[in-house]
């Protein structure tokens, strides 16, 4: 699939390009040669106008560009002079030719081909007029600028190409990664739910078996029923992070009071750090409010306490702190001590069902909370990242405030 998209991008630059350069070239070329040709008629039209004052022929008047002849013709259009001193006018049958092929053409005004020469008629009833004007320079003029505009256009054709391969690869990169993080997810996803399916269905069909008493029943029943929770509590993080990629259904932003529902959350986790054994403090500085949804920045802090509680060392420390950070913006961090996360893995961990180490597989984690919490982030306008030394783990997140 990134192959035919990066070969699409190409053939399509390519196309676009090719037309430019034809277009571009072509009007080059045709605007010399309407030049070149304009220039040539002007100076046989100037010639025309004043037959019998031109200026010896090794001193052409300004109008003069080219090698040019005039013919003067009586009533029969026989020839009666010649002039120009550029050419050999002796010889009468062919400037008799020449006579005969320029009445033979209704136009005033045309080309001799074979011999490379432009002509402009003066029709008069008493005496016609011939100007015979060389047009092999500019011939040769028009050959070399072709010759020049295909060996630019070649060169262009195969620079423009050279950096239509070059930017395809930077083009679909980020659809690379994309199209990549899709694969992976959809195979984690899979792993995910493959476990708790296979459990469900290995104790539905202990329980159909005879052996199984009342006792085995409500065990199987309960590992069915766990089970069961487990996956649509995955299903539902899956189906948040869904709706956060597809940027439908934005909340409602409004004026939330930070600090008050900060607090509120870190009430909430005090029984359960209790419970396990951890220490759970805080340091909340308040009348700090932001922007945003309510519900969404609560599910923020909850992910980072739990995460906190669930990779706390035993007897380990949690400490919650939120506190202006400069001219409207407002700083959360959660700490907690733990085994530290290795600096190759800190980036990671944000991405969806990342498992560091075997921890996360322990506490039954997905993977997926710190991906959300990041989300949130990014929907607030405000960034998320973690640290790690010295034994303790920190997550930050930065938010603009009111």
């Amino acid at each position: 699939m990134i192959k035919k998209l990066r070969i699409k991008f190409v053939v399509v630059n390519m196309g676009i390009v090719t037309i430019m350069l034809c277009v571009i070239l072509g009007l080059v070329l045709y605007f010399t040669r309407a030049n070149l040709e304009a220039e040539n008629i002007r100076m046989m039209q100037s010639i025309a106008s004043q037959p019998f004052q031109l200026s010896p022929p090794d001193e052409p008047g300004e109008d003069v560009r080219l090698p040019f002849f005039t013919l003067r013709l009586g009533p029969k259009h026989e020839l009666i002079s010649a002039g120009g001193g550029y050419y050999d006018l002796s010889d009468g049958p062919f400037l008799d030719s020449l006579i005969e092929e320029v009445f033979a053409s209704p136009g005033a005004l045309g080309v001799i081909d074979r011999y490379n020469l432009r002509y402009y008629r003066v029709d008069n009833a008493a005496e016609p007029f011939l100007v015979f004007s060389d047009i092999s320079s500019e011939r040769a003029t028009i050959d070399a600028l072709v010759n020049s505009c295909f060996l630019i256009g070649g060169l262009s054709f195969v620079i423009f190409l050279w950096v239509s391969i070059v930017l395809s690869k930077w083009a679909v990169r980020p659809v690379e990664r994309a199209w990549r993080e899709q694969r992976q997810f959809v195979a984690a996803a899979s792993h995910e739910l493959k476990t708790p399916l296979t459990v469900i269905m290995t104790d539905a069909e202990l329980m159909r078996g005879p052996a199984c008493s009342g006792e085995k029943r409500e065990q199987f029943l309960a590992g069915i029923l766990t089970m069961s929770r487990q996956m649509r509590a995955l299903i539902e993080q899956m189906l948040e992070l869904a709706r956060a990629d597809s940027a439908e259904a934005e909340p409602v932003f409004d004026k939330v009071e930070l600090s008050s529902l900060l607090s509120d959350v870190v009430l909430q986790f005090e029984p359960v750090f209790f419970e396990r054994g951890r220490h759970l403090s805080q340091q909340i500085d308040g009348g700090i409010a932001v922007t945003g949804c309510a519900a969404q920045l609560k599910e923020l802090a909850e992910i980072l306490l739990d995460n906190a509680q669930k990779y706390s060392r035993a007897g380990g420390c949690t400490w919650v702190e939120l506190r202006r950070r400069g001219r409207g913006r407002c700083l959360l961090s959660v700490s907690n001590e733990g085994e530290e996360i290795p600096p190759g893995e800190l980036a990671n961990i944000f991405k969806r069902f990342y498992r560091g180490d075997s921890a996360r597989s322990r506490t039954g984690s997905f993977g997926l909370g710190l991906s959300i919490a990041e989300s949130i982030a990014a929907r607030h306008k405000g960034k998320i990242w973690a640290e790690s030394k010295n034994g303790v783990n920190r997550f930050f997140v930065e938010l603009p405030c009111l």
